[in-house]
């Protein structure tokens, strides 16, 4: 369908200059039929014809007798000053034109401009020109993010690492240590290697969002026993930091969902909600179903977010608290990975904080 219009737009083009071609033929031509009435034909009975009569007789009665080759040779000069300005116009736009390739190419330079006849090439060529910039930008920030992403990697490995060679070292050099000191050096080093894991698992569940390369398993889930089991597991972490949770739901609350996808995207934010929450607090989950959407909010009370951090708190590898160890927050892609689970499931997430009080809001459409 694209191809016939854009044949259809061809031809149109080449009929418009076709038809400018012929327009200014026939007005040339018009010209030269007005020259030979009034000048060869008229004057040259009249005025003229007296005046050149007395000067020159043999002149006088040469252009009389030969006035059909007069024209003829004012018609051909006609003709060839009608193409010379028709084409030599083509000739400067085709210049123009040319030229303006140039600034495609230049992100620097304004919009291409070229004549009033030539808009409508103008136009794709800066559409041209808008697409090549933005497709020159996304490929320098996905570049970007790919170095950002070899730079956290190596970051946010090296210190479990290190404490797993640091530990097997001490193991290998002391050959008389306590079994107790032994068992003690075995599981910290078990730890760091299943939090390597843990990171390396992660980098590369981003790095699959980032390609769109996961496919979604969506079949009628209930949101509500999804959340049910999901609060069951994170039950040790709120008993250890003495944080109540308070869930506000329906019965029962049917969705078209990957269910594995959104109780990953659900145990983020419960679990961003307990790691930033000040103890002896409590944590409110209200899931609401709407005419259009379903909407889920997490709010848990902790620190005032900044707003120029919460501008960021869904970017790749950003942690809205410094402070805290790579061990404790995690590499920062819990709410990277979370803003990409409800995005695939054609959903929005929002984040606010105010008054020591953190809220991630879900809107799912229905």
């Amino acid at each position: 369908m694209d191809i016939k219009l854009k044949n259809k737009e061809l031809f149109n083009e080449k009929m418009k200059l076709i038809g400018s071609l012929i327009l200014r033929i026939i007005l040339y031509y018009i010209v030269a039929v007005l020259f030979y009435i009034v000048v060869l034909d008229n004057l040259l009975g009249n005025f003229l014809g007296n005046t050149l009569y007395r000067f020159n007789y043999n002149l006088y009665e040469w252009c009389v007798y030969n006035k059909e080759s007069i024209f003829l040779f004012y018609m051909i000069i006609i003709l060839v000053i009608a193409l010379y300005r028709f084409f030599s116009k083509k000739v400067d736009n085709i210049e123009k034109l040319y030229k303006s390739f140039d600034n495609i190419l230049n992100e620097e330079t304004q919009n291409i401009e070229l004549p009033n006849e030539m808009t409508r090439f103008s136009e794709k060529l800066n559409k041209i020109k808008y697409e090549y910039i933005l497709s020159t930008k996304r490929a320098k920030e996905a570049e970007q993010k790919k170095n950002d992403l070899i730079m956290y990697m190596a970051h946010d490995l090296k210190t479990p690492l290190t404490s797993v060679i640091g530990y097997l070292s001490l193991l290998n050099e002391e050959q008389e240590i306590s079994k107790k000191l032994q068992n003690k050096y075995i599981k910290i080093a078990l730890d760091k290697a299943l939090r390597v894991e843990e990171l390396t698992n992660q980098f590369f569940e981003i790095t699959r969002y980032n390609l769109n390369d996961i496919p979604l398993n969506k079949t009628n889930i209930d949101l509500v026993m999804l959340l049910d089991q999901l609060v069951e597991e994170f039950y040790p972490m709120l008993e250890e930091r003495n944080l109540k949770l308070n869930i506000t739901k329906p019965n029962i609350l049917m969705y078209n969902a990957d269910g594995d996808k959104l109780a990953r995207a659900f145990g983020n934010l419960l679990k961003n909600a307990i790691n930033y929450s000040y103890e002896n607090t409590t944590i409110t989950i209200n899931m609401i179903e709407n005419e259009e959407n379903i909407e889920i909010t997490f709010k848990n009370k902790g620190a005032t977010i900044p707003e120029y951090k919460l501008e960021r708190i869904f970017d790749k590898f950003y942690r809205a608290d410094e402070s805290r160890q790579t061990n404790n927050g995690g590499a920062g892609l819990g709410l990277a990975i979370t803003k990409e689970i409800i995005e695939l499931h054609n959903g929005k997430i929002y984040a606010k904080s105010n008054d020591e009080f953190i809220e991630f809001q879900i809107e799912l459409k229905k």
